[in-house]
């Protein structure tokens, strides 16, 4: 490979000016003044949450957290600003809010005398009311509301609407806060929840909808009118990721059939209610429709090429939505006009495109990205393994990839089954074979590259976050054959004790996806953990890992690297002062750069 520049270089190279590049995430507007809006971007190499006015285009910072803020909402009047704010990226706090154009606040605002714990929700409504949801391994869930005030003054004292052991979440408010939508899984199966609708005062049951085992159901908002009890609501009764709208007074459902290929993979409804836009995810692009009520015609909004990862619509029919491709960056624009709407910063370089591969995998065809280098092949290869599992690699722009093509590395990217975009079955085809079957999918793509010619099956390296960096240490000891390095971020890497110490929500996530807990079913924990193979690894590998992870703890990475070196193979850890991953700039390029002379010494040439 090119070997990496040193740090220090001005200008930065590319690859390095693709992680200074601006950010902007897509801006949530409130419904009673929809010029304003709060939108998360970067601010000196910080994502921060930020008060924008679209008319005027101001701009003003409201949280200087040292972490960053990534996590904020604006209330329908516009007034205030909300924010999640924890400790070290921790994922464990409580919201806070303060004025809207307020810059940040020695003192913000805690509204509601919650004891901290993990988010489970937020939602906001006219009259000041607030839904909130928290998580704890205490006591599983809980949902409260609490009557904050239109104009901030005063708030009542939190009322319980939702208690249950098991995993749930806030998931849709009706416009006159009389309804509260909640996501739960009593089932014991958070991977196919379930809907219950309550009174927003009592918690008085009003609706339930369960589609039963292995079925789940996902409220994504109410019609957006005083009095409306409509809910629209995502299912998978078809084989397809489909919608239905709900009225949960009359019990009525109503099945829209967009008649399109892919699955639907989120919804809204337009502000007057007539029509809805979806979000359609088919073959790793996600473009977005409108869907109208009366006629049931259906028009692409938007680019039709490349990703969108985000859009609302808006008053007058206009949409904003984040797009990119693998050789375009993200641009947050106006869909009628393809104008762009918000800029930070300077835009990062453009990158090579992304060209689809398939191949035929243990459980049927295996969609793939391949960005290839100049020059002809076998190309050195990065594997870049998608977490999740339950998430997808899509045709949208990487800076990480980006870095390694750069560097003369072909990338190489895998919807293996437990992907989404593939229909349902695709995505829980993983149970009995967790692990295993995304890296027999892996392997099926990556091979037929290697017989082909375009890959150097000796100079393949096997890489990824969360569970992509799980996968990525399982891949080292039990396909140690194929891979010649590993590069694992915040992966879970000794799966008993990753479960001891993870967030509430993830453990009920592991006793859906095993059926059970560790101490339920202690060989089918065992047979999946990177741990269960450390004598079968022979590549070096690169651990990187934050040390106040809530979902992939540093003690369970730390249990691994101690292993490998006890017997002596060769394994580096780098931990750096954050949660999940960071939102500081130099920290992301530190991270790059420490992958990229780790290859450029342990790779053969």
């Amino acid at each position: 490979m090119r070997a990496p520049k040193p740090a220090g270089l001005w200008p930065p190279p590319p690859w390095e000016q693709r992680f200074r590049a601006g950010r902007v995430f897509l801006p949530e507007w409130a419904t009673r003044r929809p010029e304003r809006a709060v939108v998360i971007a970067s601010a000196s190499g910080v994502l921060q949450a930020h008060s924008w006015d679209h008319e005027t285009g101001r701009l003003v910072q409201a949280t200087d957290r040292p972490g960053g803020t990534t996590r904020a909402s604006i209330d329908p009047s516009g007034a205030w600003i909300w924010w999640f704010d924890d400790t070290g990226g921790n994922e464990f706090g409580g919201w806070r809010r303060q004025p809207f154009g307020s810059t940040p606040q020695r003192r913000p605002d805690q509204p509601v005398e919650l004891a901290p714990a993990y988010d489970a929700g937020l939602l906001l409504a006219a009259d000041g009311t607030a839904i909130i949801g928290r998580s704890d391994s205490r006591y599983g869930t809980q949902i409260h509301q609490v009557l904050v005030g239109a104009a901030g003054y005063g708030a009542s004292a939190p009322v319980l609407l939702y208690a249950h052991t098991q995993n749930a979440s806030v998931a849709a408010l009706s416009r006159d806060a009389n309804l509260v939508a909640i996501s739960h899984s009593e089932r014991g199966d958070s991977r196919h929840p379930a809907i219950r609708v309550v009174r927003g005062d009592t918690g008085a049951m009003v609706a339930d909808l369960d589609d039963g085992a292995g079925l789940g159901l996902w409220a994504q908002e109410f019609a957006p009118i005083p009095g409306d009890t409509r809910l629209l609501v995502q299912h998978e009764r078809t084989g397809a990721m489909q919608l239905l709208i709900w009225d949960v007074a009359t019990s009525i459902q109503r099945p829209l059939d967009l008649g399109l290929s892919g699955d639907i993979a989120s919804a809204r409804w337009y502000p007057d209610g007539r029509a809805l836009l979806a979000l359609v995810q088919h073959q790793a692009r996600t473009l977005t429709y409108r869907y109208d009520l009366r006629d049931g015609s259906v028009h692409q909004v938007g680019p039709s090429t490349g990703s969108i990862s985000a859009a609302t619509p808006r008053p007058g029919d206009e949409v904003w939505l984040t797009r990119s491709s693998a050789a375009d960056p993200p641009a947050v624009i106006a869909a009628s006009s393809s104008r762009s709407l918000l800029q930070v910063g300077q835009r990062a370089p453009g990158s090579v495109p992304a060209q689809d591969v398939w191949a035929e995998g243990p459980g049927g065809q295996v969609h793939g990205l391949l960005r290839l280098p100049e020059g002809p092949g076998p190309h050195p290869a990065i594997v870049q393994v998608h977490g999740g599992p339950h998430s997808h690699d899509s045709d949208s722009f990487d800076p990480a990839a980006a870095a390694w093509v750069d560097h003369g590395f072909a990338v190489l990217k895998v919807n293996y089954r437990g992907s989404t975009g593939y229909g349902p079955s695709w995505r829980d085809a993983l149970t009995g074979e967790v692990g295993f079957a995304e890296l027999a999918d892996i392997a099926a793509v990556h091979q037929s590259l290697v017989e082909s010619g375009v890959l150097d099956p000796d100079r393949s390296v096997l890489g990824g976050t969360s569970w992509g960096g799980y996968l990525t240490l399982l891949g080292l000891g039990t396909q140690p054959q194929r891979w010649a390095l590993g590069l694992a971020r915040v992966p879970v890497a000794d799966y008993v004790a990753a479960y001891e110490d993870e967030m509430e929500p993830l453990k009920a996530y592991d006793r859906a996806l095993f059926g059970g807990s560790p101490d339920e079913v202690p060989e089918t924990y065992r047979d999946a953990s990177p741990m269960s193979y450390l004598d079968q690894v022979r590549a070096p590998v690169l651990i990187q890992a934050g040390t106040n992870d809530p979902r992939c703890p540093l003690r369970q990475i730390e249990n691994y690297v101690s292993a490998l070196h006890a017997q002596g193979k060769d394994v580096q850890l780098h931990t750096y002062d954050a949660g999940h991953g960071s939102y500081i700039d130099t920290e992301r390029i530190t991270q790059i750069r420490i992958e990229l002379e780790f290859v450029h010494q342990h790779l053969p040439e």
